[in-house]
């Protein structure tokens, strides 16, 4: 926990990765254009046509450094890593918990409960900043909505309830999501929600930095020896890391779609880098993909006081605190798992 795991993330597109010493190289044209040392990085994410010598992927394997494929728009595809680390026992526990209905819906209600008042505040934070530019009354009538949901959390539900009021939850936030959008409303309108693909350039956004998410989130979870396929909140599903999609709801709100707001708002990123197929599916061009993973990297390396541990982190590190909370908690050493969440 004392060292940041940083990410290198390749989009240049042709890119070659190969072992040269103790640093992985990246070679551009048969160029050398960058070299890191292994030691410093926690793992290395490859967008679009991307290749690795056999060499670098079994050096990183050795290394514990995880590299993910991903397609030039962020759909995941595939990922090399060593040995998974962590013991039998921890990963016991937490199947038996996933097998049992009461203690799933109870890991569910906290993890949702940090997911519901984490967007409560992205409301309250706009109605406090930007009261003058947007609907106060719509804003402020979703954010009571969502307040009332947390209340309702606090008792002893079976998990299907734990579901319909997450969803509901989340109905009420994207609803007002367009209100939060100040700026470029020509270019960045937002309806719904949609994925897979996006049809918009908002949902374009959302999708690409809750991909960069998740795979935060499920190195995390493998870190301290969870397995991120098997969760509470959302059940085993061929293909699916469970675990790793409750995790990172706390941080959807919080990271993801505040980053989102603020790139928008303040012009980090334009109408003109997006790009609509013939299919409807909207993707970034390579520049506006770069700008948005250079804020993404800045914004994980700022610092905030975690509510629980009362210790400041960085934000990069959030995912592995929870991470290890919830393995404290499956342990027996805390009483519940503590949510993340942002005041």
């Amino acid at each position: 926990m004392k060292r940041h795991l940083n990410t290198l993330f390749i989009t240049t597109q042709g890119a070659y990765l190969a072992k040269e010493g103790e640093t992985v190289a990246v070679k551009v044209d048969g160029e050398i254009v960058l070299r890191v040392p292994v030691h410093t990085l926690g793992g290395v994410v490859c967008f679009g046509q991307v290749s690795c010598s056999p060499y670098l992927m079994g050096f990183c394997a050795e290394n514990g450094v995880a590299i993910s494929f991903l397609t030039e728009n962020g759909r995941f595809l595939a990922k090399v890593q060593g040995p998974v680390s962590g013991n039998v026992l921890l990963r016991r526990e937490q199947y038996r918990r996933a097998d049992d209905p009461q203690a799933s819906s109870f890991i569910a209600r906290a993890v949702v409960t940090g997911k519901v008042a984490n967007c409560r505040t992205v409301l309250q934070r706009s109605l406090r900043d930007h009261s003058e530019k947007i609907d106060a009354d719509a804003v402020s009538q979703a954010s009571q909505s969502l307040s009332h949901s947390i209340r309702r959390l606090q008792g002893d539900s079976p998990l299907d309830f734990v579901r319909g009021l997450e969803g509901d939850a989340a109905n009420s936030y994207f609803e007002v999501f367009d209100h939060l959008i100040t700026s470029q409303k020509n270019d960045f309108s937002f309806n719904e929600r949609n994925r897979r693909p996006p049809l918009d350039n908002v949902n374009c956004l959302l999708s690409f930095l809750y991909t960069l998410l998740m795979h935060d989130v499920r190195a995390a979870l493998e870190t301290v020896g969870l397995d991120p396929a098997v969760g509470f909140l959302h059940r085993d599903r061929p293909g699916r890391y469970g675990l790793a999609l409750d995790l990172m709801e706390e941080f959807r709100p919080f990271l993801a779609d505040r980053l989102t707001l603020s790139l928008i708002n303040l012009c980090q990123v334009q109408g003109k880098g997006f790009n609509k197929k013939e299919s409807g599916a909207v993707c970034m061009d390579d520049e506006t993909r770069k700008s948005v993973l250079v804020a993404y990297q800045k914004r994980k390396q700022e610092e905030i006081l975690h509510p629980f541990i009362k210790e400041t982190v960085t934000i990069g590190l959030l995912p592995h605190v929870q991470a290890m909370l919830m393995a404290r908690y499956l342990r027996g050493d805390l009483d519940c798992y503590p949510p993340f969440l942002w005041k």
